[in-house]
């Protein structure tokens, strides 16, 4: 058999593999990030999509007046100041911390929902809002929407604020079980004779609900929160086929009763995962979720952290069920 060429065709290749083109090829450099994304204490993260291009991140007031960071890629963050100044911080409860900021873009507004308590003051925390035609603010306050012991809900913090049907929802509870109530228009009051419907039993808090191929999936977290190296705090999850539920687990058991799946546990690095952010999809269509935890290197407040979410047979899970120590990084 003659496996000889053509001497145009040895020429030919021999150009070929000299083209600069080609030559030129480098190996695909596969960019990656480690966690903590930001190694400062930045609890009960919540991120949004901002119309400038960037997102923007508010946590907890570990640092004062609720913190502000932006980024472009949901790895690299930079500070850009507070939600309030000490001047324009809420004053519905007095001496009361900034817990759990939600964002959310409204009617044309920057809005921002805020728990405002004092540690065991659980009936007379509350949740209140404000705006700001800049996600970087400054924010106006509207003052509260309600209290505990206005609102007959023990322990009202930790909202989260949903629309449905041109409807807009609050939802909200801290291990005294979920609620919901319809929002005013406007989303800066309650409607006028709504009434709280409770959604999930006691073993909750931080609640976030995600929209995905008919499924509403509701995470939240469970265990404690703050309590350094000891925190048990993890990330479970129940979907439902309509948003006021039943929240159901995979074996068809109600989260009314205490029933989930584990989305986000502890692992040798890191424990406290919890209070997850709103779900964000990169350009590759892949699902990202920031969240909290308590790094055991360096266990001084709780670091934001970063895991791609999975999906498989319509159920949300990370990788390993646990926090990434270096992961690829999203697509922007």
């Amino acid at each position: 058999m003659n496996y000889s060429l053509p001497l145009f065709a040895i020429v030919a290749l021999f150009m070929a593999c000299k083209s600069p083109e080609i030559a030129s090829q480098e190996p695909t450099i596969i960019k990656t990030y480690n966690n903590p994304v930001i190694n400062k204490s930045l609890p009960d993260p919540t991120v949004i999509n901002a119309n400038n291009g960037y997102f923007y991140l508010y946590a907890t007031e570990d640092i004062r007046n609720t913190p502000i960071y932006r980024s472009n890629d949901l790895v690299n963050w930079e500070f850009v100041g507070t939600a309030f100044t000490n001047e324009t911080r809420p004053t519905f409860e007095p001496k009361g911390g900034l817990w759990a900021p939600d964002i959310n873009y409204i009617n044309g507004q920057y809005v921002l929902y805020y728990s405002m308590s004092v540690w065991g003051g659980e009936w007379t925390c509350g949740i209140g809002v404000a705006t700001s035609d800049r996600p970087e603010g400054p924010f106006n306050d509207h003052g509260k929407l309600f209290r505990s012991n206005e609102i007959g809900v023990q322990n009202s913090i930790d909202q989260f604020y949903i629309e449905e049907d041109g409807n807009k929802y609050l939802f909200w509870g801290s291990f005294s079980g979920i609620y919901a109530i319809e929002l005013s228009d406007d989303g800066l009051s309650v409607k006028p004779n709504s009434e709280k419907k409770q959604i999930a039993g006691k073993a909750y808090e931080a609640t976030y609900i995600h929209k995905r191929n008919g499924f509403y999936y509701m995470f939240a977290s469970i265990g404690s929160c703050c309590e350094g190296l000891n925190s048990t705090y993890t990330t479970v999850v129940g979907r439902s086929r309509n948003l006021f539920g039943p929240y159901l687990n995979k074996e068809g058991k109600s989260m009314l009763q205490n029933n989930h799946e584990i989305v986000i546990h502890k692992n040798d690095k890191f424990v406290g995962t919890g209070h997850n952010s709103e779900i964000v999809k990169d350009k590759k269509g892949q699902d990202w979720i920031l969240y909290h935890a308590v790094s055991v290197d360096n266990p001084k407040g709780r670091v934001l952290m970063l895991d791609q979410v999975l999906w498989k047979n319509d159920w949300p899970y990370i990788e390993k069920n646990s926090p990434s120590l270096i992961a690829e990084i999203p697509i922007f």
